[in-house]
């Protein structure tokens, strides 16, 4: 096994193009799990730790550029604002030293089912920023970028520059059902994001279908049922019926398995609470702050 280590992203980029089967490390999280287990034995390891770009992040008007390497610590300690679920996400990952390695780019280069950061991507509505040394720079929508069972969008020659992510502007949660609090796989997840100005709220669900999936039809329906009660103006509580029916429409967007962590059954019924929990959190909060508001203009 050759060990590339280039300097910059430039060279990173030549060195992908010269072995398009590289395989990029960078905290190593999950890569190193599947060579120390031979599950994986690439004939080129391409170390981008030395490409000091990849661990920076820049805030603008409406999104966050973020980094393809930079750490969950940082997200969770300088991002919780501007990308709260994602910040949320970050604190279950793994262990303080694996947060601080651990980055978004690892999590989407190996597209597992059951990567962290996938429902809050998904939820936020995130795009990727893929370059190659011959076509350049390239975005690529996170509903289009998992393709399969630990696949993704990316060409051969492409590597992970940056996630560009929408900065919250309404309540956003994750959740993850887990064998314990810590150090621990997924068994299934579930991010939520309210976007007030489109008057819509997306979702993302994890390690319950072949790839990261959203709930569409469940979003469908609580983006109708919200606009016509009228919620969004009134900020109103939301009926228990309309709560349920959601959880239940994003239990059927599952499509799981059964695996030493938990049955294709139990999955179904976990992100159906997950739902349920997350959209009342967020609703409520939404109500809060809409409430804050108009006191303060009174």
């Amino acid at each position: 096994m050759d060990f590339l280590r280039p300097a910059s992203w430039e060279e990173a980029l030549a060195a992908k193009a010269a072995h398009p089967g590289a395989v990029p490390i960078a905290g190593g999280t999950d890569v190193m799990v599947e060579i120390n287990f031979d599950h994986r034995r690439p004939e080129h390891l391409l170390d981008l730790n030395r490409v000091g770009d990849l661990y920076e992040w820049e805030t603008g008007q409406d999104t966050v550029r973020l980094g393809a390497s930079v750490p969950y610590a940082a997200i969770m300690r300088d991002l919780r604002t501007e990308l709260p679920g994602l910040a949320l996400a970050a604190h279950t990952v793994a262990s303080p030293q694996i947060r601080n390695r651990g980055g978004v780019g690892g999590n989407l280069g190996t597209a597992s089912p059951a990567g962290d950061a996938h429902p809050a991507l998904l939820a936020a509505g995130a795009e990727v920023e893929a370059e190659s040394a011959a076509r350049g720079t390239r975005m690529i929508p996170i509903d289009a970028f998992y393709t399969g069972v630990k696949r993704n969008a990316l060409e051969p020659d492409e590597l992970i520059r940056a996630v560009h992510i929408k900065k919250a502007e309404g309540p956003q949660q994750y959740a993850k059902v887990g064998t314990r609090n810590a150090m621990v796989i997924a068994v299934c997840a579930f991010g939520i994001a309210l976007h007030p100005e489109t008057r819509t709220v997306r979702t993302g669900i994890g390690s319950a279908a072949p790839t990261p999936v959203r709930a569409l039809v469940a979003e469908e329906f609580v983006n109708a049922a919200l606009a016509e009660g009228r919620h969004w103006d009134t900020g109103k509580p939301l009926a228990a019926s309309l709560v349920q029916q959601f959880a239940d429409l994003c239990a059927g967007a599952c499509n799981p398995i059964d695996d030493v962590r938990g049955t294709a059954g139990y999955r179904r019924h976990a992100v159906g609470v997950l739902a349920r929990r997350t959209l009342t959190w967020t609703w409520e909060s939404y109500r809060d702050t809409r409430r804050a508001t108009e006191e303060g203009a009174a």
